[in-house]
């Protein structure tokens, strides 16, 4: 099962910056998703929110400031983290870290025309970088993934949500989605193997306990999203190692039943 490090790895390092992807990246995570919204001047930077409020300490849109002045600002939010780190922009994250494996690139609600916008600079960084095999886009909003369709069917692209009616699936069809990014609780046996049929990789967000972890693959997931990447990793890691020990059996394992984090 694939594990992709929540916003680069939210549970160990800032959210959504270079530290923490450098941090996932540095214990081997190749797989991330990430949230991305539209600077002052027109470029994707990586953040969560639509505004700076919460992981910088300053207040105000993101759309009120340039790339650069973003890069500037302290997005330590409530990391206990030794050093400032910027807000950065999705290119620089490109460059930082060519030889990644995926990446799930969310869209938050915004305005239609700052969606737009932002559709058109994601379709040309895909394009120009050929990425058509390397990364998916996912929103929760539906409008926006008719979009970037729109603009080039080539694009792979991901319905995330938590609802369980309208039935996922055959929203995601009708979408031509070949993610279905489920809020993990939603997740069903019976809706993976409904997505499945349909050709789509289901992911499953937001999955910080090895218990759950270990219900949603014997459901058939194809891959967690999770805050801790380099912990989940190591336990998966561990169990595979195990299972060439003679006489050893992971489903005893201790560190199954243990939360990576207490909910």
């Amino acid at each position: 099962m694939i594990v992709y490090g929540h916003r680069g790895a939210k549970g160990e390092a800032p959210e959504n910056t270079l530290a923490g992807f450098r941090h996932a990246w540095r214990h081997g995570i190749r797989h991330f998703e990430l949230d991305l919204a539209l600077s002052k001047d027109g470029k994707p930077v990586i953040i969560h929110d639509l505004t700076v409020d919460r992981t910088t300490g300053q207040t105000g849109l993101v759309a009120d400031f340039t790339a650069a002045e973003l890069a500037q600002m302290d997005a330590r939010g409530p990391a206990n983290w030794p050093n400032p780190v910027g807000i950065p922009c999705l290119e620089t994250l490109l460059d930082e870290f060519p030889d990644f494996e995926h990446l799930q690139l969310e869209v938050k609600k915004d305005s239609r025309n700052r969606l737009n916008i932002l559709c058109n600079r994601l379709t040309e960084i895909i394009q120009r970088r050929d990425l058509f095999h390397r990364v998916a886009i996912t929103s929760s909003d539906t409008w926006f993934l008719q979009q970037v369709r729109r603009r080039n069917t080539r694009i792979p692209l991901g319905l995330v949500t938590e609802r369980k009616f309208p039935r996922p699936t055959k929203v995601a069809a009708r979408l031509h989605c070949q993610y279905l990014c489920l809020g993990w609780r939603t997740c069903t046996e019976s809706l993976v193997k409904e997505a499945h049929k349909r050709g789509m990789h289901v992911s499953t967000w937001t999955v910080n306990r090895i218990h759950d972890m270990l219900t949603l693959e014997q459901e058939g997931v194809d891959s967690i999203i999770t805050d801790y990447p380099t912990s989940t990793r190591m336990f998966f890691d561990n169990r595979a190692a195990s299972l060439i020990l003679p006489g050893a059996d992971p489903s005893q394992d201790q560190a199954a039943s243990t939360p990576i984090m207490q909910p």
